[in-house]
């Protein structure tokens, strides 16, 4: 029988972390609080990093947090960028397993239960997540995710190869990971694609498992990030305090920059790491108008920062 909150003090550390960044985000947030309380899997706490919102999501926080113990809120005194947010509320975390939630998604009652029950059964398996449906700003389903994110290959540079294929959306990143394999990761970089990285990077200590139930709603509307990228916005979004700069000009570079250290850091048989090195560096190849085009914008952006 699952343990819950009443019969739990304030030190015991529980099995579920859910992490909740947040910011300006009071339009969806109690949806997204109510999916986690409807939970039929009692043990979790609810970890929430408000990125020094201005609207009324620092109150609606605090309003669940009085409610009930199980749901921490802390707010950041100033906006350090969503992927920072993202690690912050990571950190903050106790349980065995963590879990991401955005704050315009939700996730059906048995969410928790079912990818719970998959990582407790199976040892070498190091995310597990279900099925997605996609929804618009009113909640009605608009697509039905049909690509597979389970990664069952034995050999860890199977499925580092198939990571790259497999989910474009990166919808896995919201599945439920074991916290202890995640802070050997890098967890989410401060650049434009580091989701897609980390699932890379997650690949390479185990199996991805996919619950073949749909318990995971991602919500697209004009107000979210996702929708029309720029790259202004992208500064919003990850470097708020640097309007300027070439950081997020780079992203194949970084990709590629950061998939290195991944293998580096892996605890890998030689072969293993040798046959990796040898399909970054067709990455490389495979991407270099884009590696070469980046280079010219970089210069741009330099030049012109220059001149203003």
């Amino acid at each position: 029988m699952p343990a819950t909150h009443e019969h739990r003090t304030e030190t015991d550390a529980p099995g579920v972390s859910v992490g909740l960044p947040v910011y300006n985000a009071e339009r969806y947030l109690r949806i997204a609080i109510e999916s986690i309380l409807n939970q039929t899997l009692r043990d979790w706490e609810l970890v929430i990093c408000d990125n020094a919102s201005t609207d009324g999501t620092g109150a609606i926080c605090r309003e669940y947090a009085a409610r009930d113990p199980r749901i921490r809120y802390h707010r950041l005194p100033a906006n350090i960028g969503a992927a920072n947010n993202f690690r912050r509320v990571f950190e903050l975390s106790r349980g065995r397993y963590f879990k991401w939630i955005a704050c315009d998604d939700f996730c059906g009652p048995e969410f928790l239960e079912r990818c719970v029950q998959v990582l407790d059964e199976s040892p070498d398996t190091v995310l597990c997540t279900t099925k997605a449906s996609m929804i618009d700003q009113d909640g009605r389903v608009i697509e039905r995710y049909a690509e597979r994110q389970d990664l069952q290959m034995a050999r860890a540079s199977d499925r580092f190869i198939a990571s790259r294929d497999q989910d474009g959306w990166c919808i896995a990143v919201y599945g439920l990971v074991r916290a202890d394999t995640l802070r050997r990761t890098a967890v989410m970089g401060n650049y434009a694609g580091s989701d897609a990285v980390l699932l890379g990077e997650l690949s390479l200590y185990g199996r991805f498992a996919e619950v073949p139930e749909y318990l995971l709603f991602r919500r697209i509307h004009p107000g979210a990030y996702s929708h029309e990228v720029n790259l202004e916005k992208m500064r919003d979004f990850y470097t708020p305090s640097k309007k300027r700069g070439t950081a997020l000009v780079f992203r194949s570079w970084r990709h590629l920059f950061e998939y290195l250290r991944a293998v580096i850091r892996a605890p890998l048989p030689f072969g293993e790491r040798l046959r990796l090195f040898a399909y970054i560096l067709r990455m490389m190849w495979w991407r270099k108008g884009d590696l070469a085009a980046e280079i010219v914008a970089g210069l741009r952006s330099v030049i012109g920062r220059d001149n203003a």
